[in-house]
């Protein structure tokens, strides 16, 4: 089973090298290749996808991505920044469907946002479309307005789009997620404005009625969504939607379990080849100096031996050992409380390795 290893920015290659450590303890047969992705790429090659990197990508079981990123590349004309490689990827290997599962542990509540007995208990699977909408839609750019407010003035343009096939797809994507876990399904669009997602509602609705009336679907407002996910978080199971929404409400969501640094996700094609991430970024202002939290890529790689790999008892074996370091008290700073012992990305990372081990 051969996996691309694209460690990429910042705290990425700190937290890529706990997961592949706790990888290798398995005794898998796993062949693990790394490649420069991101800024990294860019620095050596001028480009930060090489061909090279999608090449080793798109001839994988599965991709371990790290994160990309940093503000010196900014200035960059925007084909050649970092976060250009995550899309690149995105495109060529087809992944459609990112899931964003926000788990609160009980050995965390109390390192979230709200109250613990909102969040106690949480399980909520996030299911974002993830190659169309206004983040690919053509076309955009920048022109001279020649109607609007300010005729003549220089506005920017994108285009917010999305087909009956990519909708379909992903609201079965979510349908069949649902049956396995609580038989209900969050649509979230904003039908009352946009006409792209009064589309989406229609299509979503036709795909339930023809196909899985044995789940519940209701659909919701994306501004109702985010004020639900943190008045009443438990009241969700599946909450699938679309490209930029399923971006924003995902993060939302992250600060529910405690800490971004706890979000694993993975992004399927329909092959179930994947691309398994943690849900945040490079954070290059603490790059190097081994405070990340790597739980949140030591779970996603856990994703993929689930999904892309077949293996699902090392994936359950590697969530029981996370579990059990965190019962153990240990904690990166990000999830830091009194009473509990602040540890580094390294030792976070070889207590995982040490509660496997442990399991015999």
């Amino acid at each position: 089973m051969k996996i691309a290893v694209l460690p990429g920015d910042g705290i990425g290659t700190e937290i890529v090298a706990e997961a592949v450590k706790v990888l290798k303890v398995l005794e898998l047969p796993l062949e693990l290749e790394h490649a420069p992705v991101g800024g990294a790429a860019y620095e050596i090659s001028g480009h930060p996808l090489p061909e090279a990197t999608l090449k080793l990508a798109l001839g994988a079981d599965a991709v371990l991505f790290g994160a990309v990123g940093d503000w010196k590349y900014d200035k960059l004309d925007r084909p050649l920044r970092p976060e250009q490689a995550i899309l690149g990827l995105r495109k060529h290997l087809g992944l459609f469907a990112n899931f964003r599962p926000a788990i609160c542990y009980s050995q965390l509540t109390h390192a979230s946002s709200l109250k613990p007995e909102l969040v106690a208990g949480l399980d909520i699977l996030i299911i974002r479309e993830l190659t169309g909408d206004i983040y690919f839609g053509q076309p955009r750019g920048r022109r001279t307005a020649v109607d609007g407010h300010f005729p003549g003035s220089e506005e920017a343009f994108d285009t917010m789009r999305y087909s009956r096939p990519e909708i379909e797809r992903i609201a079965h994507v979510a349908f069949q997620a649902a049956r396995k876990r609580g038989k209900k399904v969050t649509s979230v669009d904003k039908a009352n404005v946009l006409e792209t997602f009064q589309f989406w509602k229609d299509v979503v609705t036709e795909v339930h009625t023809q196909h899985y009336q044995d789940v519940e679907l209701e659909h919701m407002y994306v501004d109702n969504a985010a004020m639900q996910l943190v008045k009443a978080p438990k009241k969700f199971d599946v909450v699938f939607t679309g490209n930029m929404f399923g971006d924003i409400l995902s993060d939302e969501a992250a600060m529910l379990t405690g800490s971004i640094g706890m979000l694993p996700s993975a992004s399927l094609n329909e092959r179930n080849q994947g691309l398994y991430e943690p849900s945040h970024g490079s954070a290059p202002d603490i790059a190097g100096k081994g405070v990340a939290n790597p739980l949140a890529t030591i779970l996603s790689a856990a994703m993929m031996l689930r999904f892309s790999l077949g293996q699902e008892q090392a994936a359950q074996r590697i969530e029981a050992a996370v579990q059990q370091v965190l019962t153990d008290g240990l904690r990166t700073g990000d999830i830091y409380s009194e009473g509990t012992q602040r540890v580094g990305t390294r030792e976070m990372g070889d207590a995982v390795v040490a509660a496997l081990k442990r399991q015999g």
